[in-house]
């Protein structure tokens, strides 16, 4: 059974840094495509980062790029996302997806399994 176990999250100063972990069992792991969606209070959840199945690349969004850095360790069966000069605005619960339907996850509905959520909050 397919699990997805987020930790990391947490509250950090403005211009400071976090990594986010998700945990992934129960199928195999080099074959899943990854992404990082968050969604603050009163928003829709949105696309953070991707990381494609291993051996591919990844994917950002304009809010987050050059600060958010998605990886894979598959010794680990563990995705990360590096978060740098982290923001206000970045506050939000962050949740990992996976999906083993495609190479790549960017929308919320092309996934299909989420994490627990993880709260990142800001202070500025």
């Amino acid at each position: 059974q397919v699990q997805l176990v987020e930790s990391g999250g947490g509250l950090v100063q403005a211009g400071g840094s976090l990594r986010l972990s998700c945990a992934v069992s129960g199928r195999t792991f080099s074959s899943v495509a990854m992404g990082w969606f968050r969604q603050a209070p009163g928003k829709e959840r949105e696309f953070v980062a991707a990381i494609a199945r291993s051996g591919g690349g990844t994917y950002y969004a304009d809010s987050v790029k050059g600060r958010f850095t998605p990886s894979r360790d598959n010794a680990k069966n563990t995705v990360y996302l590096q978060m740098n000069s982290l923001q206000y605005e970045d506050t939000a619960v962050y949740y990992c997806a996976a999906t083993w339907a495609r190479s790549v996850v960017a929308m919320a509905s092309e996934v299909d399994y989420w994490g627990q959520g993880t709260q990142v909050t800001v202070s500025s």
